[in-house]
C-alpha cells in the first residue's frame, strides 16, 4: 500500500489506511501539465509518486519550490482552511501523483478523529520542515527560488537548461 510510504500518514491504523487508500485517485501528468493554479478552488490535496512537480507563488515564481521525494505532500492549502491554493503545481518531468480529495478525507477522520489528530500533527510537522528549508535557503542564497525537498538549487528536469 503505497501510503505506508507517505510520513503523514505514519502511525495511522490499518483500517484508516486502507480507506485513504480507496479515495485516492492515481493521475499521471507529462511536462508542462498544471494540477493547480494560484486561488483555484482547494479540494484536493496531493501525495507524489514519481517524477518532479514545481510549486511556484508569485507571477514571475518569487517562491519556488520542487517536490521531489516519493510520498511527499502538496497542495495543503486544501486541509488548512483554505479556500484556494496559494501556488501553481506543474509536472516538471513525466510523473504520478495520487490525489485525495478534501471531502471524503474530513469525513473519514470525522469518523475516526485519533487517526485524523495523528495525520494533522504530521502535516504541520511537514509544514514546518518545507518551512525551515524556505527559510535556510532564503538564508544562504538571498532568494527561495530554486528550493526542492532535497535543500537548494532546482534540480533540472530531463531536457530542461
Amino acid at each position: 500500500m503505497f501510503i505506508r510510504e507517505a510520513e503523514l500518514f505514519k502511525g495511522l491504523d490499518d483500517s484508516t489506511m486502507s480507506e485513504i487508500s480507496k479515495i485516492m485517485v492515481e493521475t499521471s501528468c507529462k511536462r508542462g501539465d498544471v494540477l493547480y493554479r494560484e486561488n483555484d478552488p482547494a479540494n484536493t490535496f496531493y501525495l507524489l509518486w514519481e517524477g518532479m512537480i514545481r510549486l511556484a507563488i508569485g507571477e514571475e515564481a518569487e517562491i519556488d519550490y520542487t517536490v521531489s521525494r516519493r510520498g511527499e505532500a502538496f497542495g495543503w492549502s486544501s486541509l488548512v482552511g483554505r479556500e484556494t491554493y496559494t501556488a501553481r503545481a506543474e509536472c516538471v518531468a513525466p510523473s504520478k501523483v495520487y490525489a485525495i480529495p478534501k471531502d471524503k478525507l474530513d469525513k473519514l477522520f470525522a469518523k475516526n478523529p485519533e487517526s485524523g489528530m495523528k495525520f494533522y500533527k504530521s502535516l504541520a510537522a511537514a509544514v514546518i520542515q518545507r518551512l525551515v528549508y524556505n527559510y535556510r535557503a532564503f538564508l544562504s542564497e538571498g532568494s527561495l527560488k530554486g528550493v526542492t525537498s532535497e535543500g537548494t538549487r532546482q534540480v533540472a528536469a530531463e531536457g530542461e537548461d
